[in-house]
Order: C-alpha cells, then sequence, then structure tokens
C-alpha cells in the first residue's frame, strides 16, 4: 500500500490542524491495516502518536497528546485522519503516517515504528508561540 500524508502547516499554539493519510494501491482493503500516525522533531527519534486499527475498532493515543487530538478514519475513503488540537510549540514536528496488517495481543506493539512495514512521506507542522 502506498501511503500520502496530507494537511500540515503553520499554526500558532492553541490552534488546531487536521492530518489525513490516504492509502492506495493495496489489493486489500484499507479497514485491514492498522494506521499510525508517528512525529519526528529535530536532532529527536520518531516517536508514536497515535493509531487506528482495523476500522477504528482499536485505537490508541500517546500520552502526551490524549486529549488534546483524535485520530478518526473512513474506510470507504482509504483515509485515516489526525484532528490535532489545542497545538503547543513542542508539538511541531514532521508527521508520517504508517500501516501495518500485523495483529498482536499487546497493544504496545503499535506503538513501535518497526512494527509497521509501510510508510508515507511526512508533512511539517510547525506550531509558533
Amino acid at each position: 500500500v502506498q501511503l500520502q500524508a496530507f494537511g500540515g502547516g503553520l499554526v500558532q499554539a492553541g490552534g488546531s490542524l487536521r492530518l489525513s493519510c490516504t492509502g492506495s494501491g493495496s489489493g486489500r482493503p484499507f479497514g485491514d491495516y492498522t494506521v499510525g500516525w508517528f512525529r519526528q522533531a529535530p536532532g529527536k527519534g520518531r516517536e508514536f502518536v497515535a493509531a487506528d486499527s482495523r476500522g477504528g475498532r482499536y485505537r490508541y493515543l500517546a500520552d502526551d497528546v490524549n486529549g488534546r487530538f483524535i485520530i478518526s478514519g473512513d474506510v470507504a475513503k482509504n483515509t485515516v485522519y489526525l484532528q490535532m488540537n489545542s497545538l503547543k510549540p513542542d508539538d511541531t514536528a514532521v508527521y508520517y503516517c504508517a500501516a501495518t496488517t500485523g495483529t498482536w495481543y499487546d497493544s504496545t506493539r503499535y506503538y513501535g515504528a518497526a512494527t509497521y512495514d509501510y510508510w508515507g512521506k511526512g508533512t511539517q507542522v510547525t506550531v509558533s508561540s
């Protein structure tokens, strides 16, 4: 599956952005995938943000975005969204979406970048103070 992320930009602190991740080119229904969002700030490693598994049956959020970010999906549009509210300068990073067809009982596996087989190009999010 090929993934494309959209929706990054420049926003003031306290503002909102919605990122979209659209999949194409797969013979499998998009709902078969777990789609994750990761971000990477300059000089830092790639960190987990959120994941939507099995068409929204399971959703996961990192602690520092829980209550501010919402992940959702539209299987018919092969798209997963990341609604980012109350943005902070610390949210500034390149945001990537990724996908895997793997299934694990241990949900913490979805928090690791190595779990994901397919990656899209990132989209820059910059939050000014």
